[in-house]
Formats: structure tokens, sequence, C-alpha cells
């Protein structure tokens, strides 16, 4: 490669330029791998009583099960 005065950049300018290609890409690699670390622990957790609400709506557990379960979750478990 020539620069404007016609000369060649030598062995030292190609090392520069590889090396500047090897950190921009590990720069792109390190801001992608952030992103989507950052992104996974951003998930909202759901509360435990809804969880139970739709299980009781969808049919997997009863009426009693469901007062049981929900009893133990605010604290009141009777025995």
């Amino acid at each position: 490669m020539m620069d404007w005065n016609g000369e060649s950049w030598g062995w030292g300018g190609w090392l520069v330029m590889v090396l500047s290609m090897l950190a921009f890409w590990a720069l792109v690699a390190w801001v992608a791998v952030t992103l989507i670390r950052s992104n996974r622990g951003s998930v909202p957790t759901a509360d435990p009583e809804d969880v139970l609400a739709e299980r009781f709506a969808r049919g997997e557990i009863d009426d009693d099960e469901y007062r049981r379960r929900l009893e133990v979750l605010r604290g009141r478990s009777h025995t």
C-alpha cells in the first residue's frame, strides 16, 4: 500500500494495521458478549401467587389445593 508521497508503508505499517483490525474485532466481540449477558439477567420473575392462580385457571390444581398453597405462600400454614 502506498501513501500520498508514493512511498511504501513497510512491515511496520502493515503490523500496525493488522493489530488495529484485531483490536477492533476484539472490541466488537466484547461489546456483543456484554450486551448478551446483561440482557439475560433482566428477565422478570413471576409472582408465586400469580403462577399459582394460572395453574388453578388451567385446571392443573383443584380449589382445595389452590387455597392450601395460597395460605402457605402467605405464611398462614394450617396443618
